[in-house]
Formats: C-alpha cells, structure tokens, sequence
C-alpha cells in the first residue's frame, strides 16, 4: 500500500514515519533521511543512485558535492526539538537555496545524518520545480565557503584533482589564504599535464602565482576532487581506489 496524494505529488510508503521515527528517537540530534523511488524512473539516474547507495560515513564527507543534502529534503525527518535548535528555514524567498542552508546550519551546530536504508517515498521529478530557479552560481558560492570553512582549515596544503575547467574555477572562487595552500592541479589528460603549469592570470598578487599540473599518481593528498562521479565507466573510481587513500582525511568530493 503506498499513501497517494495527487498524481503531481511525492507519494510515501506507510511504515515511512514509523522507521524514520524510530530512528530519530535512536539518533536524536540527525536529520534522517530514507532512500527513494524516483518517478519517471530515468528521470536522474546518477543523483537517485547517488542519494540511495552513499554509504553512512559518506552522509558526512560528501556534503560538499554540486548535488546538496546527502538526504533529499523530502526525506527528512527530525525531532521538533532539534528543528528549533538548528533554526527555521531561511524564507528569503524564490533562489534562496534553504534547504542547504537549513542543512549546513544543521552540521555546524554538530547534527549527524542518518538513512533508511528502504525505500519509504516515490520521489517526483518536476522540471519547473522551485529548486530550478535557484541559480548555480549561488549554489556554488556557498558550497566554495562551507568547504573554507568545515575542511581546509584542518589541510596545510591540498592538491585540487582536474586541471580542466571546474578545478580552476574552484582555484579561483577560494579566499586568498584557502588558494595559497594550492600546491598543484592533477589529471590524466596528457595535454593538461604537458602545460606544466596553471597561471592565474587574474590574480593581484607579483609574481602572478603558478600552480604546477601533474599526473595524478605524481600528486599528493589531501585532494579536493573536482571530477563528477560516476560518469566515466568506473575509470576515475578505479584511478581514485588505486592510491587507496580514506575519504574524508585524504580526500574530498566537491562536484
């Protein structure tokens, strides 16, 4: 039996607030998610693999990726009591992103994430939902100053994996003191390599800083990795596992 509501709507599972409650009275200070089901079924496949195969250490190191909560807001569930603690949404209205915002605020006053692990709601893809009108670029700039703030504090030096075009536009978004722990760029592209080095041309500083471009297997941790997941057959996965490395103390995903 699943709970319908207008065919437009998500839809949850019945036993949904039963789990998720109990888990909430097991892990009072979490917001807990579930995993989904997600109608039309192709309609994201590689963020609906991604919110419902994170593994639970992953709920927390990969908050900082372009696709948001590592629970899917529709999912949450949490006490009254830790909602207040953790402070209302921001209703700034349309292009606030206040679920993430609501989400960090929840991490910084020490909040864990936990998941279902079944399938409690049919997750519905809307292209003129409301999350469309927020902009990437806000997005972006507040995932670039929740990373300043929640993890490259407790790096000395950090190599940011991809050369190409997200990994400069990360280099150039961070604050100064963040881009001077930059020690190198990495990759597997032969051209990106040869270049030896990436010069930032817009930076004020003399001499304008360069940041040498090395194959990855030359670099080393700690990595900010700036390659999206799961779109290259499993080659950037098996290059990642090779240098058997742990998530979260040697590595982090950002896009």
């Amino acid at each position: 039996m699943i709970l319908r509501p207008p065919e437009e709507d998500d839809a949850m599972m019945p036993q949904r607030v039963r789990l998720q409650h109990e888990a909430a009275v097991r892990h009072p200070t979490s917001i807990i998610g579930c995993q989904v089901r997600r109608e039309p079924p192709n309609s994201t496949e590689r963020y609906t693999r991604w919110i419902n195969q994170l593994a639970s250490d992953q709920l927390l190191t990969q908050v900082f990726t372009s696709h948001g909560p590592t629970v899917v807001m529709p999912t949450w569930f949490c006490s009254r009591e830790w909602f207040s603690h953790v402070g209302p949404f921001d209703e700034g209205g349309q292009g606030v992103p206040e679920d993430l915002l609501f989400f960090y605020s929840h991490l910084r006053k020490g909040g864990g994430v936990v998941r279902v692990d079944q399938s409690l709601l049919i997750y519905r893809y809307h292209p003129k939902a409301a999350t469309h009108s927020v902009l990437e670029t806000t997005i972006w700039t507040h995932r670039v100053r929740f990373l300043e703030e929640r993890a490259l504090p407790h790096w000395a030096a950090f190599t940011i994996w991809n050369a190409g075009r997200q990994g400069r536009r990360l280099y150039r978004s961070l604050m100064a003191e963040s881009r001077r722990k930059v020690v190198a760029f990495c990759d597997v592209d032969e051209n990106k390599i040869k270049k030896g080095f990436y010069s930032y041309e817009d930076s004020e500083e003399r001499p304008k800083p360069r940041v040498p471009i090395l194959h990855f297997r030359a670099a080393r941790p700690p990595f900010v990795i700036c390659v999206k997941l799961d779109l290259t057959g499993g080659a950037f996965e098996d290059n990642l596992r090779s240098l058997h490395l742990q998530e979260g103390r040697d590595f982090l995903h950002f896009s």
